[in-house]
Parts: C-alpha cells; structure tokens; sequence
C-alpha cells in the first residue's frame, strides 16, 4: 500500500483496535491461471502471539460454492483488506481557494491491509472453532448473546458442510489514515467540519477521526 509518511499509521494498539471495529476483509489471491480472486468475508485477528515477522493469524471463512478457496493452495500468498470510513473532501474548504486556487478535490479514508500466507482446511472441528470463535466476538456486546450451541445440531453440521476454513499467517501489516494530515490546522478543522454536518454517516465517521487526530496534536 502506498503510504506517504504523513498518513502512515505504526501504533500496534491503534491498528488492532481497528481491525476489531472493522472485522472483515477483503481477501485477494491470485488463481493457479493468474486471475485474481477478491471475496468479502468476516475475519477475527488473533495476535496473542506475535513476533518478528509474525503478526499472528487472521481467520474466516468462505462459502464452499465460491470459487476463489479452490485456487488456492496451502502456502499461498494473499492480501486482506480491511476497510474504514472514507469521505470526498471538497476544495471548498481550502484557505488558498480564494488566493492561488491551487485547490483540487480528494479523498479521506482509513484502511489496513494484511498480507500473509494461507491454509485451506474442511476439518468441520476446525471450522466449528471459527464459526464459534466469530459468532462470540460478534455476540459479546449484545445483551443476550447468541451461541452456536442454540442451534440445531443436525442443522448446524448441514451448515458447515457448505463453508471452507482460510487461516492467514500474517507477515506484513501496513495501516493507513489519510485525514488531511498534509494540510494546515485551519484547513483540517474546516474539512472536519464541513464532513460533520454530512448526511452520510461515512463522512460524520470521518469527521470524528479528524477532530480524534487533531485533539491529539
């Protein structure tokens, strides 16, 4: 991912919190004839145990009717794409649109990407665990949380049939947030609060992340 340095993201705390508010990837492979594979999926990051070049491991699962797991071979390499709230940012808010107008529109948005290695498994113990290990990351904050075990037992064994276990084994982690770091303090605060009167919720969320940033200094 390109990440001019005013946008880059290094806090271990910041990009895990992250990736728990926003728990599901995009995962892209590459299939055995060079066409690339994209699937939206839900994902929980387990990074209890990290170390040099391992930064734990993503897991999810995939439909057994989607092609992309049968392209996939144990060892791959692949990316998951975690994606935040993003907002178009107008040149109207630019102190310079009245002087030079050196002013062009852009894009605000926050994103992380994971790349990793892959294993594909139809172990139904494993895929049990993850099933279970994302419902009750999912449930945790509901009053009355759900559990797998509710389900009908024979209804649930029919269900895992027709899903596939991906783990990924993270070894590269890069996390991004473009919030007009690049711009003066007058020029942040104005974008921040032309976003917060939106009507698209995208652009309020933005909007508390550039005024979270700016608070921060």
């Amino acid at each position: 991912m390109y990440i001019p340095k005013p946008f880059t993201v290094v806090d271990w705390k910041e990009i895990t919190s992250f990736v728990s508010r926003h728990p599901a990837i995009n995962l892209v492979t590459v299939g055995n004839e060079g066409d690339i594979f994209a699937t939206l999926l839900p994902c929980v990051w387990d990074t209890r145990e990290i170390s040099s070049g391992n930064y734990g491991t993503l897991i999810t699962h995939i439909s057994r009717g989607n092609p992309q797991w049968k392209q996939i071979s144990n060892g791959d390499k692949a990316l998951a794409i975690v994606h935040g709230p993003q907002a178009y940012v107008s040149p109207t808010n630019y102190e310079n649109k009245q002087t030079d107008h050196k002013v062009v529109p852009t894009w605000n948005y926050q994103a992380v990407q994971l790349s990793g290695t892959l294993e594909v498994s139809e172990d139904q113990e494993l895929l049990r665990k993850i099933v279970t290990n994302l419902t009750n990351f999912h449930e945790a904050t509901r009053e009355k949380p759900w559990h797998t075990d509710e389900t009908n037992p024979d209804y649930m064994e029919a269900q895992l049939k027709g899903i596939v276990a991906i783990t990924m084994h993270v070894t590269k982690v890069e996390a991004k947030s473009k919030l007009s770091q690049n711009r003066s303090k007058i020029d942040q605060q104005t974008v921040s609060k032309d976003l917060a009167e939106s009507s698209k919720l995208e652009e309020r969320l933005i909007a508390a992340e550039m005024q979270r940033n700016l608070n921060q200094g």
